[in-house]
């Protein structure tokens, strides 16, 4: 247990520190504009932020990730304040915690191993796009200083790391944003700073319980909300956890971080927050930042409220441009550039689906749906390749018996292909199907297999199953109804 607690906490500390405070001055910007996208107060993206990436720092399952407030659970939130106000926003997110936790405890973390790498590669592509979109605005009808500043800061990320000793464990991005600032302040250039995005918090956040009458209505306003926000959110976690276990080549508890996002939500309601989830962009800046244990997320977490409250003069000097230039890296960075060069190489149904993610996530913004999409994609692709390994093979024991021997897997991919296998016309008094080498998976292949013995039958022809393995013995005993009349006479239609 020590040893466990003081590799997740203390064995990368400079580096988790450091990686730490890069991350609290991105996050800064991007909190006040998830607040205005869901239409509420700057201070409760911050509040937010700050409560989910220190609480998960100690429950979440993937050591050295980000969790905070997000544009996708802003995007969800829309309408529930529009319509209802923040109190009930509060409540939404407090719900969203306590179904989270119960995810976690079901164990649908397990689901990610049904989403497939061409999945997961499209879902990053396409963060990968929405990050560098998002930055558009700032580099939009501005004047010249804008973009050299945004140049310079590009330069410094990734010109820094080649200095001598310094440039091994310092982190360019906080380079970058110290220098970019110092040099903003020092010739009083007119840009757009991180103060120009809105008012921020001067006090601490305290307990607050939501304003809202604890009745059944109230339960069927938020429960719609509380559902999309635990099901994005963990969707996102979930994702972001794969990948910075591969970033880290580690692994990472999923049902633990569904528990960890819940616990971490519930603690944001109750100070003023609105839910959040893991931050690809952020936690990209960690681990490229040298961030890989708990206290990275706990020092942004920290730091974020420390600044915001304590030195909001000084952090509202500094430069959106410098921060352009981070985010413009980490789009960079998390796209990956190898699956443009695999689109030769990989089979055309990979391709698709990796596409398609692509595709709905920048159209939509919807990560949750680009997702699904692509998870379908792959499930029907997968089903249809998996249903072409299935045949039939038949041939003649006595002049009037026929043998039929299937191989391969029954399913309802496979089922229509099964059934016109076999030859109900020919002449025959006894047929046997050997399904030594079948297994049936489901109802479907059941009702196939129902449908090819009462044909027979029905013909004339004695029908013997052999071979069957216990699974599929299993299943056609308790679904199958070629041996009970009443059904049989029903299938048939009194025939």
């Amino acid at each position: 247990m020590l040893a466990r607690l003081r590799q997740e906490w203390f064995s990368n500390v400079r580096g988790d520190l450091l990686s730490g405070t890069v991350v609290a001055l991105a996050l800064i910007p991007e909190a006040i504009a998830f607040s205005i996208i869901a239409g509420v107060d700057p201070k409760v993206g911050l509040y937010a932020s700050f409560c989910i990436a220190v609480i998960i720092a100690f429950v979440g399952g993937r050591p050295g990730m980000i969790s905070a407030a997000t544009g996708a659970m802003a995007l969800l939130m829309v309408t529930l304040v529009k319509e209802h106000g923040l109190q009930y926003l509060l409540a939404a997110t407090l719900l969203t915690g306590v179904l989270q936790i119960g995810a976690g405890y079901l164990k649908l973390g397990n689901l990610m191993r049904f989403v497939s790498r061409s999945v997961v590669t499209g879902f990053v592509n396409a963060l990968a796009i929405l990050i560098f979109m998002a930055q558009l605005p700032e580099l939009t009808d501005v004047t010249w200083h804008v973009y050299a500043m945004t140049a310079a800061g590009l330069g410094i990320i990734y010109l820094f790391p080649y200095v001598p000793k310094v440039g091994s464990w310092l982190p360019s991005p906080l380079v970058c944003i110290l220098t970019m600032t110092a040099v903003s302040i020092a010739f009083g250039l007119e840009i757009r700073t991180v103060g120009d995005m809105g008012e921020l918090p001067d006090t601490l956040p305290v307990f607050l319980w939501p304003e809202v009458p604890l009745t059944l209505e109230t339960l069927w306003i938020i429960l719609p909300y509380s559902v999309s926000l635990a099901a994005v959110g963990l969707l996102e976690s979930m994702m972001t956890a794969t990948i910075v276990d591969d970033l880290t080549d580690t692994e990472s508890d999923k049902n633990q971080e569904c528990k960890g996002q819940g616990i971490a939500n519930i603690g944001a309601g109750l100070l003023g927050g609105m839910a959040g989830c893991a931050m690809i962009g952020q936690s990209i800046i960690n681990v490229k930042s040298g961030g890989r244990g708990r206290l990275s997320a706990f020092t942004a977490g920290l730091l974020l409220l420390i600044m915001v409250v304590f030195l909001s003069d000084w952090v509202g000097q500094i430069p959106m441009a410098a921060l352009v230039a981070v985010m413009i890296m980490v789009s960079i960075g998390t796209f990956s550039w190898e699956s443009i060069r695999n689109l030769k190489e990989h089979p055309l149904s990979t391709n698709v689906v990796m596409l398609a993610t692509v595709a709905v996530v920048v159209f939509t913004h919807n990560l949750a749906l680009g997702v699904f999409t692509g998870v379908l994609l792959a499930a029907l692709f997968f089903a249809n390749k998996i249903g072409r390994f299935m045949v039939v093979k038949s041939t003649t024991e006595q002049a009037d018996e026929r043998r039929y021997a299937v191989i391969g897997q029954v399913f309802f991919a496979s089922s229509e292909s099964f059934v016109k296998s076999f030859d109900f016309r020919e002449a025959v008094s006894k047929v046997t199907i050997d399904l030594t080498q079948a297994h049936f998976w489901d109802i479907t292949a059941v009702s196939s297999l129902d449908k090819v013995v009462i044909k027979f039958r029905r013909e004339g022809a004695e029908v013997e199953l052999v071979g069957m393995n216990e699974a599929t013995e299993t299943i056609v005993d308790r679904f199958g109804v070629h041996n009970d009349p009443a059904e049989v006479e029903k299938l048939m239609g009194g025939h």
